[in-house]
C-alpha cells in the first residue's frame, strides 16, 4: 500500500521526483512506470499507477453515458488529466494546467492514499487539515469498521 508523507520537489520543467519508497512499491506491485496524473478539484495532483486508473475507468464505464456523475467525473479527470511515465531518474511530468491550478511548484507534500498518491502545496494542505478537523463523528465512522 502507498502510505505516509514525503517532501519532494517539482523542478522548473514541471517534473516531480517521486519519493523512493513510493517508487519502489509501485515498480514492484505494478511492474509499469506509467501513471495517470489528474485531479478532481484542481486543488492537488493525483498520481494513479496506470493499472489502478484503468480499474477506475472500467467501473465508470458501467454507468450510462449520460449519467451526470459520470460526466462530471470524466470532465474533471480528463481536463486535468494526462498519461505520464516515470523517466530514468524517477520523475513524472505534471501537466502545466494542473501545476498552475494546484499551485504545486518547488517543495511539495506527496502523500500515499493506499492505491494512489496526492501531491499538495505544503501550506495549502496544512490549511486544509486545520479547516477540516477530525471529529467524533469521523472517529465513530472509522470505529464502525473495527479500527
Amino acid at each position: 500500500m502507498l502510505r505516509g508523507n514525503y517532501t519532494a520537489r517539482i523542478d522548473l520543467k514541471g517534473r516531480l521526483k517521486v519519493p523512493t519508497a513510493f517508487r519502489r512499491y509501485i515498480e514492484e506491485k505494478y511492474s509499469t512506470p506509467e501513471f495517470y496524473v489528474t485531479s478532481l478539484t484542481g486543488e492537488c495532483v493525483r498520481l494513479y499507477p496506470l493499472p489502478e486508473w484503468e480499474s477506475i475507468e472500467q467501473r465508470i464505464a458501467l454507468l450510462p453515458s449520460m449519467d451526470p456523475a459520470r460526466r462530471k467525473f470524466l470532465d474533471r479527470t480528463n481536463y486535468y488529466g494526462q498519461q505520464a511515465e516515470l523517466d530514468g531518474q524517477g520523475r513524472v511530468l505534471i501537466h502545466p494546467l494542473l501545476r498552475k491550478s494546484a499551485g504545486v511548484v518547488g517543495d511539495v507534500a506527496v502523500l500515499g492514499y493506499l492505491t494512489y498518491l496526492e501531491v499538495w502545496e505544503l501550506e495549502h494542505f496544512e490549511r486544509r487539515l486545520l479547516s477540516d478537523p477530525y471529529t467524533e463523528e469521523d472517529e465513530a465512522a472509522i470505529a464502525g469498521l473495527g479500527i
